[in-house]
């Protein structure tokens, strides 16, 4: 893992997580982790929620090693997670029916995040968001 906490410019960290499901909780407790020593713990529930339906999102669909990046800076609080699967597609928000278990996850990524997109990337694809977000004491 690689963190630059206290960087002059923002904030930073970055891993690869295995494709099994412990990734998923081990991502919310990295995004509580760092969002508690950035100040901005008022954040970590939304946050927590969008980084569990990406990581779950990149174990659904795809396969391989899933990579995370957490940053702040400039009043952004951004998340990417990255698959390694070519041949997955790029998602997209459909509408779930009422009695359906999944796929509500980009809906919540359009409710509760400023932005968020996707884009292709040598070995796969990458999904993230942006929170508008305040460290604590600005």
């Amino acid at each position: 893992m690689n963190s630059l906490l206290g960087a002059p410019y923002g904030q930073e960290t970055s891993c690869s997580f295995a494709p099994e499901s412990a990734s998923v909780p081990q991502a919310r407790h990295l995004t509580r982790a760092c969002l508690a020593d950035w100040g901005l713990h008022e954040h970590s529930t939304v946050a927590e929620l969008l980084v569990s339906e990406l990581v779950t999102n990149a174990l659904r669909h795809s396969r391989g090693t899933i990579g995370f990046a957490l940053s702040f800076q400039d009043g952004l609080l951004r998340c990417e997670v990255e698959d390694a699967d070519p041949d997955t597609s790029l998602p997209r928000a459909c509408r779930a029916r009422d009695d359906e278990e999944r796929g509500r996850g980009l809906h919540l990524l359009e409710l509760l995040s400023c932005c968020w997109g996707s884009a292709r990337t040598t070995d796969g694809k990458a999904v993230w968001f942006e929170l508008t977000a305040n460290a604590a004491g600005t």
